[in-house]
């Protein structure tokens, strides 16, 4: 039996947009199961403030687990991920390209860290969706 490469990612994925989705594509390429820490309802909170999430952690464990590039997610509810990949030891851990020359949580536990920049990466954000959203009903009411 061939060993499997796992890849693993993480991030709060409160609104899903096409960078979210072409990132995941990017990072599934590296192996050949990938596995993402979704960041639990409470974890969100305490790093993206008390309006946060937009979406209950099921809901976006539900349409994160529908995508064809994610294998498996699996909820953690520290603010960062480290003990998930220390008891998992994954491969690859994959992160956006804005991690570019910053310390990345877990990468001393993993054998390679890919940095991924997809075209939507600067375009396309949860927070500019969200105020996107906003800018359009206080402009409608």
């Amino acid at each position: 039996m061939d060993k499997k490469t796992i890849v693993f990612t993480n991030g709060c994925f409160d609104i899903l947009h096409a960078g979210h989705v072409k990132f995941l594509e990017t990072a599934r390429s590296f192996g050949d199961v990938l596995v993402l820490g979704l960041n639990s309802d409470d974890s969100v909170s305490r790093l993206k403030g008390p309006d946060r999430p937009i979406n209950n952690e099921d809901d976006r464990a539900l349409i994160l687990a529908s995508l064809r590039a994610v294998d498996y997610v699996i909820l953690f509810d520290e603010d960062t991920p480290y003990q998930l990949i220390s008891n998992m030891k994954p491969h690859v851990l994959v992160k956006g390209g804005d991690y570019e020359g910053k310390q990345i949580v877990g990468s001393d536990v993993v054998d390679e860290v890919k940095l991924v920049t997809t075209s939507h990466t600067h375009t396309k954000s949860t927070t500019n969706t969200i105020e996107k959203i906003q800018k359009v009903a206080s402009t409608s009411t």
